[in-house]
């Protein structure tokens, strides 16, 4: 007979962790494209790259019958405003969902949490 064996519990990240910093937004947002606003649905979230030590900020739209009868499944840029914030971004790439990708770069519509102040002595 095998002896016992003891089983380690092990911590499993949560679906979408990382090991780089991440903020996001997933909420009620208004889109102007070409002057029409639309009220729709987002999920978006940011990061500062590396490659170019810019925030750039990415998501989708939910998908929404008016922002589609809008976009015609074309790209443009939009004026992005959440309850948290305002950002220009960019509008397009349609997935099988009928849902838009939304990208920025710089400030995103939404507060990012400042980093913890350095410890003075």
């Amino acid at each position: 007979m095998a002896p016992e064996q003891v089983l380690t519990p092990v911590h499993v990240p949560e679906a979408g962790a990382h090991d780089h910093d991440e903020e996001g937004y997933a909420g009620p947002a208004t889109l102007t494209v070409d002057g029409t606003p639309v009220e729709v649905r987002i999920r978006v979230e940011a990061r500062t790259e590396p490659h170019d030590g810019r925030v750039h900020w990415f998501g989708r739209v939910d998908r929404n019958e008016a922002l589609s009868a809008l976009l015609g499944g074309k790209a443009a840029d939009v004026l992005v405003v959440t309850p948290r914030g305002r950002a220009q971004g960019r509008i397009g790439d349609v997935d099988l969902w009928e849902r838009y990708r939304l990208t920025g770069r710089g400030t995103p519509p939404f507060p990012l949490d400042e980093p913890p102040a350095p410890a003075t002595d």
